[in-house]
């Protein structure tokens, strides 16, 4: 698995808010400043399904990134399953310094560790912003 970690200067209410709500997904969903979420929809529960759309600004390519939760604790945890069955595992614990929050996933096999890594990273920084900023 490949993990991620980022701090978060809010409220864990806050930052499960933004995180889970599609209107709070199309704000940061996705990798650098060239790309946006123009679509996004989340039944959070379990069994529940997810989709984000993310697509090139400029309308040369986009993708849905989906899957179907397994496991779902308020400010504390989700898990899920993505369409092409790799596994994602998230945690959500408060700090002294605000939420830290842990992202580890099965990596896929057409890019290397080293660029999803920084993906999914420059994801969890847009977040990271968009939460502080708002």
């Amino acid at each position: 698995m490949i993990t991620v970690q980022s701090t978060i200067n809010a409220s864990i209410d806050k930052v499960w808010e933004f995180w889970t709500l599609p209107e709070h997904i199309k704000n940061w969903s996705y990798a650098s400043a060239e790309w946006h979420s123009p679509h996004a929809e989340n039944d959070l529960q379990v069994g529940g399904k997810f989709k984000t759309t993310m697509a090139a600004k400029d309308a040369s390519i986009s993708f849905d990134f989906g899957g179907e939760y397994t496991l779902v604790e308020k400010n504390k945890a989700i898990e899920y399953v993505l369409e092409d069955g790799r596994k994602v595992e998230i945690t959500f614990e408060e700090t002294p310094d605000g939420v830290k929050i842990t992202e580890s996933f099965d990596p896929e096999t057409e890019n290397s560790d080293e660029m999803q890594q920084g993906g999914w990273n420059a994801i969890l920084d847009n977040f990271k912003s968009y939460v502080e900023s708002n």
